[in-house]
């Protein structure tokens, strides 16, 4: 799929070298435009709305997070490229797509264009459609809960999603909601066969009911029962992917 791209970096070394490797190696992306600084970032969209948003961390005047803090309605995905490994875990609370270490690897960043046309071609089909899973519209099977008193049994079915609440989980069913001394990666395993994804660090949704998913900075979800969820950049692709 063709992209259009803005290179974010406020070393003019470092915007050619990669031009120049997105030119040779990745000749879907066409790069829109470049900027030094969040300034001129912020001027470029503006006059520009780019699929893709290569974003060097430390610039003068501001850094990468506070650009994308002024841009909250954003519809581009964003690829950090920048020489320090200690930023991974912001990049991921900030909606991240993917994350590129200086000197950049040819094959990691092939990856990460490949990654983002995938998100770019599963959103164009699937915009303003109502979604049908890929998987069966009917889950069987039931999980339990633990009590005080002993167990709780739960049908699948009537599982809309599940909330993470420190140590605890929230359980958002068809008819009220139960919270649970377990964690969301507990439910996360117990459930995956069962049609249950991972859509955000808080949240793990039954695809059955969603009805509807809006693009964005992370991008949204909406339920059949109105309820409207934030899906992060980083559990995108594995969403669209549930969907026909």
């Amino acid at each position: 799929m063709n992209l259009t791209a803005i290179v974010v970096d406020d070393e003019a070394n470092s915007r050619a070298i990669l031009k120049n490797y997105l030119h040779k190696y990745c000749p879907s992306v066409k790069v829109l435009g470049e900027a030094a600084s969040v300034q001129e970032t912020l001027k470029l969209l503006e006059s520009n709305n780019p699929d893709l948003l290569f974003l060097d961390v430390e610039m003068p005047y501001g850094n990468a997070f506070d650009l994308l803090e002024q841009v909250p309605d954003r519809t581009f995905e964003t690829v950090f490229v920048t020489a320090y490994d200690h930023y991974a875990v912001d990049a991921l609370n900030a909606q991240a797509t993917y994350y590129l270490l200086k000197p950049i690897a040819i094959d990691n960043l092939i990856k990460a264009v490949d990654h983002v046309g995938h998100i770019k071609e599963r959103e164009k089909e699937l915009q303003d459609k109502v979604l049908t899973p890929k998987i069966s519209p009917t889950v069987d099977g039931k999980i339990t809960i633990p009590q005080q008193d002993g167990f709780e049994v739960l049908k699948v079915a009537e599982i809309l999603y599940c909330q993470a609440d420190d140590n605890y989980t929230k359980i958002f069913l068809n008819q009220g909601q139960k919270l649970v001394s377990k964690t969301l990666k507990y439910f996360e395993d117990s459930l995956k066969e069962h049609g249950f994804v991972r859509i955000h660090k808080s949240y793990l949704v039954n695809v059955n009911t969603i009805v509807k998913y809006k693009k964005g900075k992370g991008g949204s979800v909406q339920l059949s029962s109105g309820k409207e969820l934030m899906v992060s950049s980083s559990k995108k692709g594995t969403l669209l992917d549930y969907f026909k």
